[in-house]
C-alpha cells in the first residue's frame, strides 16, 4: 500500500484524548483532508479506510480520527452530541493547522456529512466540502432509535441499541440535533460535492437533495448507483475518492510541499527552517521542537505563526523571565509571578548619519517587567537589575557577526 500511516493524538473539544490516524503520500502531498466518519462508527470503518487509502494514493492526505467515546478516543459517548462531533473536527483541524498544513477539503460520511457542513464555516482555508450519505440536518439521526425516543425524554437517558451495539442516548443529545438547523449550508464558502446512493435506507437521497437546494454554487452531485448506506462495496469507495481528487484538482493548487517530515534530524543547538508553502509560512525545526513562522495576512502570509520580529521578541522575554525566575528562586526571593511584555520599533539612527551605510537603522525594543510578590524595594530593583543580564539581551547588545554560507 503506498503512503505512510501515522498514529496520531490531540486534544478535543473537552480536553479528552482523540485518537487518529494521518495517511500521507510517500513524496509531496497536494492538500490535506479531513474525514468525520459516520454516527457511532470510527476511523477504521471500511468505507473511511477505503476512501482515504484511495486518495493518497492521488496524493493527498488523510486524517481521519474517533469522535471522543469512540473507539481509541478518550471520554463517555452518552455525554457527547453533535455539536461536540463539531467541536472535535476544529480540534482536528487546529492539530493539522498547528503540525503540517490546515485542511484545505473536509470529507463527511453520513451524520459526519452533517458535521462537516457544520464546521466548514469556522475554517476559512477549507476549500472544498464533501458529503456522503448525510442528512441535511442532524435531527434526522433520531431516525435510527425513534422507538426509543419517549423512554429517553422520560428517563433522561436510555440505552439503544444501534448497528448491533448498545449505546446510551441522553435527553441532552435529543435537545442538541433539535436545536439544529441547515442556514449555514447556504452561507457555505467553499466548493460542495454530494455523493448519495437512490437506494440508500438510512438516510433518503431526499436528503441531498435539501442539501443540493439550499448550498450555492459551486456545487455538485454524484449519485452512486447501487451503493449501500456503508459503501459496504470496496468499489464504490474507491470511485468515491476517484471523484473526489478529479473534482478537488480544479481547485487545489498543485504544488507539494517540499517536505512533510515530522522527525527532526537537526542537532542539538541548531535551528533548520523549511519552507511549507511558497509564500511565508516556514517551518522551524529544533531537536525536539517543531513549529511555524509565518506573517500576517496584511503582509501577504496566512497568519499560522509568529513572525520573525515576533519570534526575536520573544527570545528574549523567555530568556528574561526564565533568568529573573531562576535568580529569584535561588537568592529565596518570595517572587509569585512575573510577566514580560515586549515592543518594537525600527528607527534611523541619529547616531550613524555619518557612517558609510546610509540605510542604517537603530532597533529600539521596550521591555515592560511586571512582578508579583510581597518583595522590597530593594528586591524589585534587584530583579530588574538581573533582568538586563539575561543571555539573550547580552547577545543582543553585543557584536553579533553572521556569516552566511552556501550549503549543498
Amino acid at each position: 500500500m503506498p503512503g505512510k500511516r501515522s498514529r496520531v493524538e490531540f486534544p478535543g473539544h473537552n480536553g479528552a484524548t482523540l485518537a487518529g490516524l494521518l495517511e500521507a503520500p510517500d513524496t509531496g502531498t497536494l492538500a490535506y483532508v479531513l474525514f468525520a466518519h459516520c454516527f457511532t462508527c470510527g476511523k477504521d470503518i471500511a468505507a473511511a479506510s477505503r476512501i482515504s487509502r484511495a486518495l493518497v494514493a492521488r496524493g493527498y492526505a488523510v486524517l481521519r480520527f474517533d469522535f471522543t467515546g469512540l473507539g481509541g478516543s478518550d471520554g463517555d459517548f452518552a455525554n457527547t452530541h453533535f455539536s461536540s462531533n463539531v467541536e472535535d473536527l476544529l480540534a482536528a483541524a487546529a492539530y493539522l493547522r498547528q503540525s503540517y498544513r490546515a485542511p484545505a477539503i473536509l470529507v463527511g460520511h453520513s451524520l459526519g456529512g452533517a458535521a462537516v457542513l457544520s464546521a466548514a464555516h469556522q475554517l476559512s482555508e477549507v476549500k472544498g466540502v464533501v458529503t456522503i450519505a448525510a442528512p441535511a440536518n442532524a435531527a434526522h439521526v433520531a431516525k435510527q432509535f425513534h422507538c426509543d425516543i419517549a423512554a429517553i425524554e422520560s428517563a433522561g437517558e436510555a440505552e439503544v441499541e444501534l448497528a448491533g451495539r448498545t449505546f446510551t442516548i441522553k435527553k441532552s443529545f435529543l435537545d442538541d440535533i433539535a436545536a439544529q438547523d441547515s442556514a449555514h449550508i447556504g452561507a457555505l464558502q467553499a466548493s460542495l460535492l454530494l455523493f448519495h446512493s437512490p437506494l440508500d435506507t438510512m438516510v433518503s437521497i431526499a436528503e441531498a437533495e435539501k442539501i443540493y437546494r439550499a448550498a450555492r454554487h459551486p456545487k455538485s452531485f454524484i449519485s452512486l448507483d447501487k451503493a449501500d448506506h456503508l459503501l459496504s462495496n470496496k468499489a464504490d469507495a474507491e470511485y468515491v475518492a476517484a471523484c473526489i481528487a478529479a473534482w478537488a484538482g480544479r481547485f487545489i493548487e498543485a504544488q507539494p510541499v517540499l517536505s512533510e517530515s515530522k522527525t527532526s534530524t537537526v542537532d542539538s543547538g541548531q535551528i533548520d527552517v523549511e519552507e511549507r508553502n511558497h509564500q511565508f509560512t516556514r517551518n522551524v525545526l529544533a531537536d525536539d521542537h517543531r513549529w511555524l513562522a509565518d506573517e500576517p495576512v496584511a503582509m501577504g502570509g496566512d497568519n499560522l505563526g509568529p513572525d520573525p520580529y515576533e519570534h526575536l521578541l520573544a527570545a528574549l522575554g523567555t530568556c528574561t523571565s526564565m533568568t529573573v525566575r531562576m535568580y529569584a528562586n535561588r537568592k529565596e526571593i518570595p517572587l509569585e509571578d512575573i510577566r514580560v511584555t515586549l515592543s518594537q520599533r525600527r528607527l534611523h539612527g541619529k547616531d550613524c548619519e555619518d557612517c558609510e551605510m546610509e540605510d542604517r537603522y537603530i532597533h529600539e525594543i521596550t521591555r515592560y517587567v511586571a512582578i508579583k510578590g510581597d518583595l522590597s524595594e530593594g528586591q524589585r530593583q534587584r530583579l530588574l537589575e538581573i533582568a538586563d543580564k539575561c543571555p539573550v539581551h547580552k547577545t543582543l547588545e553585543g557584536k553579533v557577526v553572521i556569516e552566511t554560507k552556501m550549503q549543498g
